[in-house]
């Protein structure tokens, strides 16, 4: 795959995410060393990493701010065969080759299973054949070779006959050794002549055999037929290879994250699916592990692409409880594992496998508060998940998202970036806590950012296909919105300022002349630690005119403002 790494030892300290650098060949990958790990290890690192580390800080990698640089500019290739170069297509039919090859032989299966034995068959009609002499009385005739045509269950004595006249040959020939260079040709033409008679004998009943057993199944009204084993059936990710167009997709992630080569690609393919079987994936989907983690690791909303998001909330391991459930000891640290595999395993099996459909999602890590590379136990585990996703899972993720990152974390990212591919860099973004929500809405609506991460979804009279507006307030200025209403009717709206740290306000002016506005809130401060985050408000209008909100920013930083409005229709009385 593209997205690879060289894997150091201290790559194991990244947050657990779904699309994972790919290991690249053995030859590649530098290993750490075989010893105990300890928390002092995970805060120091080895005199080797140190090395490493010391010489990539020594150069500039970020801007002016600290902050990570990034690339960002990761494309999603297409899964349609037909926009594939030919190269590409090329090895598309290799692999797929090599699959059907694979799915006739049983490969994916682990065992294949075990076709009829020819001598099986053969030895099942001598028997039958042999019942059938004893049924008509036919006296054993062991006299003669040649008679051994007509009684095929005879052929245990025939072999003791044939031994017998080719030992004689050999005894006779080795007893003529001494004469002439003439009597020793002779003597091995008349060995080769019994070997050769006694092969065409020994042929013969068996030949005969078979040729009953065929007239026998014709007289029961069958057919004597080969048997053939079908080809293997498997699915994967609920899409059964080659059966459909679905199939080249999954082949094209596997192809992909082995840069098209198609016998990695293959290797990886079959790894996958024992892996799979061995694991118990299809059965694990269907398991009931329980909801404590749920806070964790969620799936909210879509991005401006229409990929899925899964958000992972680290922070919520601050809880010494939930830490303790989820990583106390190796048996909890495998339910973590086998509970993170299986929220993923129905994420995916949500995806659109057909050609140009979406089969990948984005990813949003959530950094803050978040433990830190000190914590052993969520080492451990994160590193078990890595290893499972990177060699499993592959291109399934279109943009890794890294928000409220704290400053370890940024000199963890300074020691891994040199040993990252220029692909994987592409798909990653980072931001910190103060520019965690511009990020997001870089790839998601607003409307599809929850609450918690500066957008406006969460469970109201708003749904998140309802858009919402998005407005730059500069610094040290007002900024009016306007709701028109024609008639009566019911306005509902739905205001934040990223930030707040601004005073609002809102009232209702009539279009009639000799109307007068109506002050629906008084001008407020609203704290930058509100615990009020979105303002919700109504207003019953009863006549044509406008519904504004003012915003005043005072403050010397422009402010980002978001807000929707919608109206139902009343009956005024």
């Amino acid at each position: 795959m593209a997205d690879q790494t060289r894997n150091p030892a201290y790559v194991d300290q990244v947050v657990l995410a779904h699309d994972v650098p790919q290991q690249p060949p053995a030859a590649a990958v530098v290993k750490e060393p075989p010893q105990a790990e300890t928390d002092e290890e995970s805060v120091n690192q080895k005199p080797v990493e140190k090395a490493l580390v010391e010489e990539y800080l020594s150069k500039p990698k970020c801007d002016n701010q600290g902050n990570v640089l990034q690339s960002g500019s990761f494309k999603e290739e297409s899964t349609r065969v037909v926009d594939l170069l030919d190269n590409e297509k090329k090895a598309l039919q290799q692999l797929k080759q090599l699959v059907q090859e694979a799915l006739n032989k049983h490969e994916f299966g682990g065992q294949q299973p075990e076709a009829p034995k020819e001598d099986d068959e053969k030895e099942s009609a001598k028997e039958e054949a042999k019942d059938e002499a004893v049924i008509d009385d036919e006296p054993p005739k062991p006299e003669t070779v040649a008679e051994t045509n007509d009684a095929p269950a005879k052929e245990d004595s025939i072999n003791l006959v044939e031994t017998e006249v080719i030992e004689d040959k050999v005894a006779t020939a080795a007893a003529g050794s001494n004469t002439v260079e003439d009597d020793g040709a002779k003597t091995v033409e008349a060995i080769e002549e019994s070997i050769v008679s006694v092969s065409s004998s020994s042929a013969q009943p068996a030949a005969e055999t078979e040729a009953y057993v065929v007239s026998e199944d014709e007289r029961k009204g069958g057919k004597a037929e080969d048997k053939v084993v079908p080809p293997e059936e498997i699915s994967i990710w609920g899409v059964p290879l080659l059966a459909d167009e679905r199939s080249d997709v999954i082949l094209l992630k596997f192809l992909r994250a082995r840069d098209f080569k198609v016998k990695e690609a293959f290797v990886m393919l079959k790894s996958t699916i024992l892996w799979r079987k061995e694991f118990g994936i299809d059965e694990l989907v269907e398991q009931d592990l329980g909801d404590n983690l749920n806070k964790v690791v969620f799936m909210h909303g879509f991005d401006k692409e229409g990929h899925p998001v899964c958000y992972s909330v680290f922070g919520e391991f601050r809880n010494k409880e939930l830490y303790q459930k989820t990583f106390s000891d190796e048996e909890k640290r495998q339910n973590f594992l086998r509970w993170r595999i299986q929220f993923l395993e129905k994420s995916i099996r949500k995806l659109d496998f057909r050609p140009g459909g979406i089969c990948t999602i984005v990813q949003v890590n959530d950094l803050k508060n978040s433990p830190g590379p000190a914590k052993w136990e969520l080492r451990q585990a994160t590193k078990q998940a890595l290893h499972l996703l990177q060699d499993n899972y592959p291109e399934f993720v279109a943009r890794q998202v890294f928000i409220n990152v704290p400053w370890w974390y940024l000199a963890v990212n300074k020691m891994i970036n040199p040993f990252l591919t220029q692909r994987t860099k592409s798909k990653f973004v980072f931001a910190g806590l103060s520019k965690s929500a511009d990020t997001l809405f870089r790839y998601i609506t607003a409307e599809q950012v929850p609450v918690k991460y500066g957008g406006l979804s969460k469970d109201s009279e708003f749904a998140t296909t309802e858009t919402v507006t998005e407005i730059t307030v500069k610094s040290a200025a007002k900024h009016t919105v306007e709701f028109p209403v024609t008639e009566a009717c019911l306005v509902r709206w739905e205001v934040r300022i990223i930030g707040w740290g601004v005073s609002y306000g809102a009232e209702f002016v009539p279009s009639g002349e000799n109307s007068y506005a109506v002050i629906i809130q008084k001008a407020r401060k609203v704290a930058a630690s509100t615990e009020e985050p979105v303002v919700c408000d109504n207003f019953k209008v009863g006549e044509a005119g406008k519904v504004v909100l003012t915003i005043h920013n005072p403050s010397s930083k422009k402010k980002k403002l978001l807000y929707r409005f919608k109206s139902h229709p009343t009956t005024s009385h």
